[in-house]
């Protein structure tokens, strides 16, 4: 065998002969495969380009076809209006002066009409009309018709209709002529005929005020016969190079005419237009397929980035996120968790992640956050800012109460795929509220005792009297059972007995009112556990009328109290409450405690309120008369530890206000004419439940 490798020198002559001819069918074979595709190409360029110029010639020719149907149309309902409008002459004249008249009106509207006779029966001419738009010449009106008017008169009797005759040559002055044709309506009368009009057209002028106010420049028609003899023609001022005709019948009874359009192009320049569209258009989406490709790539990278960014984002707010989140899918199973609530329950994601029943609901919760967690999954989920409270189970055991928002999770297509829950430990929130809760309770005892201790003295003064006056009386009394009766009279015996008796019942009397005093003092100090009760506000009012009534006498101060009638009773904490009236009655007397007053007058007044939003309010006031609120003191009135007064501690109003506001009510104060101030403040009426 011979190697195939061999070089030419080394083959056998018959190889030799035969190595050319290889080579030559190796690269035949090759570019008959690009003569085949360059040949495909080419053919299906002069496809597209015989194709196209088809098309257009077919558009062209079809175009022009739909032209000239209308143009007959056109033509034809002008004839038949024009036929109405030649009846409508000789229906209610027989004066020949009225019919000329109308039918000068109805040639200069009918610029195709050249003339209108009105004949016998005899083909005699009873009145005739004139265009006055051109002069022709007829033939005298004595005169014989032609032969073919009156074979067309003859045949439009026969049939009782129009007959139109054939076109007729027809003379105008300086050698010219036109092309006419005339139609023969018979007039009839009781089913006779009883004349005859005649119109006579011209066919150009057929054209004109039909087809010629449309025709473009590049259009001409004509009228012709059958055989082609062309009788009128309109337009065609521009030729082309390449000529489209359309031809239609105006069968019209007693003639045919031809309506010949033409129509002039240029030869369709299809070839260099659609080699040069299809080029560009080759060029056009290879660059935009580049540019869509780079940009797309651009994209690509750049969306890469921003979502390498976006997920590292995330990861970091996860991380410092104090706020838990979970998400479940509409069978409640979790999809998600982050940092902070595997640190608030205690579980890592992967002990939480597809499970249905959470291991941090405390056992006997379980079956009620089952029945929830249905809730929620059938729809039924609070607004995402309106969130609830719940008591979750750590890994170790202990519970904590947390605060739940829940929304619906929307996936990008719109669709809803399951829920998104933000968990808030609210553990050091109840701690603060505590706190904050004892401290107020501690801040209200002190001032309590601030207030007894300033009422010491005042306690002192108040019980000399009744303590004096019981002395006496008991004085009196031992010294008159020490010398015993002073007569034997029975009357004697019987009034000292009564004196004995008054004197022990002034000593009861004054007993009782030092044990009120020394009561109303101890029950307002001793710390009592907050609780609210139906209380009448009159109740209220007495409660604290004997200390206000020790500090009134005092001061010199006169009370007056004003209580509505049938005042609704109102839930509240007595105790808390009637430190407020306390605070409120004090600082109005002190206010008052100044020389140049005459008159010192404090007025406590209980009202109805104004109703707002379907709750009843009771309304408590303090009136004094003193020298009012400078606008200094008004914007730091409620503040803590703000005082005017060197032994005050600035905590009497703010606490009043703070005491009023958590029972639902409103404190405030305004200025009471002519001088003074008046401090007010709301508490809601208790309601009655309802009788089923």
């Amino acid at each position: 065998m011979t190697d195939s490798t061999a070089s030419p020198a080394e083959l056998p002559e018959d190889h030799l002969a035969r190595w050319p001819w290889r080579r030559w069918r190796l690269a035949w074979r090759r570019w008959s495969l690009w003569t085949v595709l360059v040949a495909l190409v080419v053919s299906m360029l002069v496809t597209m380009v015989w194709l196209a110029g088809r098309y257009e010639a077919t558009q062209v020719q079809e175009k022009l076809e739909r032209d000239t149907a209308d143009a007959v149309g056109d033509i034809r309902a002008a004839l038949n209006r024009n036929l109405q409008d030649l009846l409508a002459l000789n229906a209610h004249s027989e004066d020949r002066g009225a019919w000329r008249e109308h039918a000068d009106e109805l040639l200069q509207q009918r610029r195709e009409l050249m003339r209108i006779e009105w004949r016998r029966t005899d083909m005699r001419m009873l009145a005739h009309a004139e265009t006055p738009y051109r002069t022709l010449r007829w033939e005298d009106e004595a005169s014989e018709l032609h032969s073919g008017e009156v074979l067309t008169c003859t045949q439009a009797r026969r049939v009782n209709g129009p007959s139109y005759s054939p076109s007729r040559f027809q003379l105008l002055g300086e050698g010219l002529g036109m092309e006419t044709m005339q139609v023969c309506m018979p007039l009839t009368e009781n089913g006779h005929v009883v004349g005859y009009v005649l119109g006579t057209y011209s066919l150009q002028g057929i054209l004109l005020s039909q087809v010629g106010k449309s025709l473009p420049r590049t259009q001409e028609v004509s009228f012709t016969e059958p055989d082609g003899t062309r009788l009128a023609l309109v337009g065609a001022a521009w030729r082309g190079s390449r000529m489209f005709t359309a031809q239609q019948l105006l069968d019209l009874p007693g003639n045919t005419l031809v309506l010949r359009m033409d129509s002039w192009h240029h030869a369709p320049s299809v070839f260099p237009n659609v080699m040069t569209a299809l080029v560009t258009a080759m060029s056009v989406a290879l660059m935009s397929v580049l540019v869509v490709l780079v940009r797309d790539n651009r994209r690509r990278l750049r969306a890469e980035r921003d979502l390498g960014d976006a997920l590292a984002f995330r990861k970091a707010m996860e991380d410092s996120l104090v706020t838990g989140m979970r998400a479940r899918d509409l069978q409640g199973r979790i999809t998600y968790v982050n940092p902070a609530f595997c640190n608030m329950v205690g579980f890592t994601a992967e002990e939480l992640l597809g499970l249905n029943v959470a291991p941090y609901w405390p056992p006997e919760l379980a079956e009620e956050y089952t029945l929830r967690r249905d809730n929620r999954l059938s729809g039924a989920s609070p607004p995402p800012r309106q969130g609830h409270e719940s008591v979750f189970m750590r890994k170790d055991g202990s519970r904590f109460p947390v605060l739940i928002f829940e929304a619906p999770l929307i996936n990008a297509q719109g669709q809803h795929t399951g829920w998104m829950s933000a968990f808030i430990d609210i553990s050091e929130q109840r701690r603060m509220e505590e706190v904050s809760r004892a401290s107020l309770e501690r801040l209200q005892a002190t001032a309590r005792l601030a207030t007894v201790g300033e009422m010491a003295s005042m306690l002192s003064h108040e019980l000399t009297q009744p303590l004096a006056a019981m002395s006496s009386y008991a004085t009196g009394s031992l010294n008159m059972l020490a010398h015993g009766p002073a007569s034997d009279s029975a009357a004697q015996l019987q009034g000292q007995l009564g004196d004995l008796r008054t004197a022990m019942e002034r000593i009861s009397y004054q007993a009782d009112r030092a044990g009120k005093v020394i009561k109303s003092v101890r029950d307002f100090v001793r710390r009592r556990d907050q609780s609210r009760e139906v209380v009448a506000p009159a109740e209220l009012v007495e409660a604290v009328l004997p200390l206000v009534n020790l500090q009134a006498h005092k001061l010199g101060v006169r009370l007056e109290l004003e209580l509505q009638t049938g005042l609704p009773a109102v839930l509240c904490d007595p105790t808390m409450v009637e430190q407020v009236l306390l605070n409120l009655a004090r600082n109005g007397m002190q206010a008052m405690d100044l020389p140049q007053l005459q008159e010192r007058v404090l007025t406590l007044r209980v009202r109805r309120a104004a109703e707002g939003e379907g709750q009843r309010w009771v309304e408590f006031s303090v009136t004094d008369g003193g020298a009012g609120i400078s606008a200094e003191v008004a914007e730091q009135l409620f503040t803590p530890f703000f005082t005017t007064r060197a032994e005050g501690m600035g905590l009497g109003l703010s606490l009043c206000r703070t005491v009023v506001e958590q029972h639902g009510g409103h404190l405030d104060y305004r200025p009471h004419f002519p001088q003074g101030t008046e401090f007010m403040f709301t508490l809601p009426a208790h309601r009655e439940p309802r009788e089923n």
